[in-house]
């Protein structure tokens, strides 16, 4: 999702939204997505070795490996960005993206089939990481849905892996509930246009497209708002 957005979708049922409700309060941070990251490829390892290849993430287009190897690459092209001594402001890093196959996603990372996936992620995430904890608030660098600083590129982070696990964790049949408390706060930083007052985690796969909430149909377009605001 870092260059576009791809819905997804399963029949998750959550709670109705109400029209207000307080979120967790604070900043998106380092250690948010640490956490984050953490915990997910905590559930992945838990997946057979076997489950990674041919099998479909979700509503994606992509099998199990490549939907890692695309979250992977989110990751390490958010560190990029906050890389430079000044950031671009009107492109991305010129890493060349490419697919491994057509229609799958175009990466600049790429896990070695012969040695496994899961590091990969982890040592993605943990560059993305450092980045956040050592980058002034007042960088500034692009990004397709709004130029934003380190904690919009934390938040992104965010939404990345929880979703993308998500998506994961349908195509391999696991449960994955990430915390409701990370969630309310990436909320409040990229979508501020989305229904306060349900769970953070319903709300948040309803904000990306991945299902319905009562009385709100599955989005079929969607993006987040990294700018920085006041």
């Amino acid at each position: 999702m870092s260059r576009s957005s791809k819905p997804g979708g399963t029949d998750h049922r959550p709670t109705a939204p109400a029209d207000t409700a307080p979120v967790t309060p604070g900043p998106v941070t380092a250690d948010d997505l640490a956490r984050a990251v953490r915990l997910a490829v905590a559930l992945l390892r838990t997946a057979p070795g076997s489950a990674w290849e041919g099998r479909a993430a979700g509503s994606l287009a992509w099998d199990c490996w490549e939907t890692v190897e695309h979250l992977s690459d989110d990751l390490f092209a958010y560190a990029a960005q906050l890389g430079p001594s000044t950031p671009p402001l009107d492109g991305a890093v010129p890493f060349v993206w490419r697919p491994n196959r057509p229609g799958g996603p175009a990466n600049a990372v790429h896990a070695d089939r012969a040695a496994g996936l899961l590091q990969t992620l982890e040592a993605c995430g943990a560059l993305l990481v450092a980045m956040v904890r050592t980058t002034p608030a007042e960088v500034r660098a692009h990004h397709v849905f709004g130029n934003s600083d380190p904690e919009g590129f934390a938040a992104m982070g965010i939404v990345e892996t929880v979703v993308h696990t998500h998506d994961l964790a349908v195509g391999l049949g696991l449960d994955w509930d990430p915390p409701a408390d990370v969630c309310a706060r990436v909320l409040a930083r990229l979508f501020p246009d989305v229904p306060a007052g349900a769970d953070p985690w319903p709300t948040l796969l309803w904000a990306t497209g991945r299902t319905a909430l009562p009385g709100r149909p599955r989005r079929t377009a969607w993006r987040w708002d990294g700018t920085v605001r006041p």
